[in-house]
């Protein structure tokens, strides 16, 4: 994760659980010392919480963000997560089960956390893959300040559609600032799905789509993954830093 580099900041990182209609969430909270500059909530990718996002999360505090990073398969039960770990065959299969009330629901719960714990005025949403396809439709909720989608789908993939799911080019047009950031050869975001999201951002000067020449999906969080490239991965980060600050 040297991509991300670390700022100036100590940072208190602590793991709890909101309760959210009888559903035990757990929460990744980090904060910087002081007074925060502002808040962001992570949506983590289909592998949800772990010590990966506990590195990003604490990273970010030290940048002067407060974070909460929320496990979005809080419903499918500890053990039973614990048992498919990193079976992306078992967590693709949950996805179709997700209803957008209630990720964004628990997205929503996360930034009340910081607003009312941290005292910041301003709170974002960060999403990776999975993640950065529910920050593409938090962003429309009047929830937040402003968004950063990392190669989050553009529609519902085949596999994923369920009665729960929406569409974020449906709701593109009502987003907070955006900032979107893909890769050139990802199939999960074909370039004429970003042209689409481009037209529906057509007269809004406060969204934005970087698109990387010859990068594929995931390469900006993971530094394990072979489609990382760590010298987009450290501009990138600067920049979505420098939006989420506003």
């Amino acid at each position: 994760m040297e991509a991300l580099r670390e700022g100036p900041f100590e940072v208190e990182v602590e793991h709890r659980t909101l309760v959210i209609d009888g559903v035990d969430v757990p929460v990744l909270h980090a904060r910087p010392e002081g007074m925060p500059k502002a808040g962001v909530v992570l949506h983590p990718d289909i592998f949800g919480n772990r010590p990966l996002f506990d590195d990003i999360a604490r990273r970010l505090a030290t940048r002067g963000l407060a974070v909460a990073c929320v496990e979005p398969f809080a419903r499918v039960g500890e053990a039973e997560r614990a048992a498919a770990g990193a079976d992306a065959v078992a967590r693709f299969g949950w996805v179709p089960q997700l209803d957008d009330d209630v990720q964004l629901g628990d997205l929503a719960a996360a930034a009340d956390i910081l607003v009312v714990e941290d005292d910041v005025s301003r709170v974002g949403v960060v999403g990776f893959c999975m993640g950065g396809f529910y920050a593409l439709k938090a962003a429309a909720t009047d929830r937040f300040d402003c968004a950063v989608a990392f190669y989050g789908m553009i529609t519902v993939p085949e596999a994923w559609q369920g009665p729960g799911q929406g569409s974020p080019l449906d709701t593109a047009a009502a987003v907070c600032p955006t900032l979107a950031i893909f890769g050139s050869v990802d199939q999960w975001t074909p370039p004429t799905e970003i042209e689409a999201l481009r037209a529906a951002w057509g007269d809004r000067k406060d969204c934005e789509i970087v698109v990387v020449e010859g990068a594929d999906h995931g390469f900006v969080h993971d530094a394990d993954r072979p489609a990382h490239r760590a010298q987009d991965a450290a501009a990138l980060w600067d920049r979505s830093i420098a939006f989420l600050l506003g």
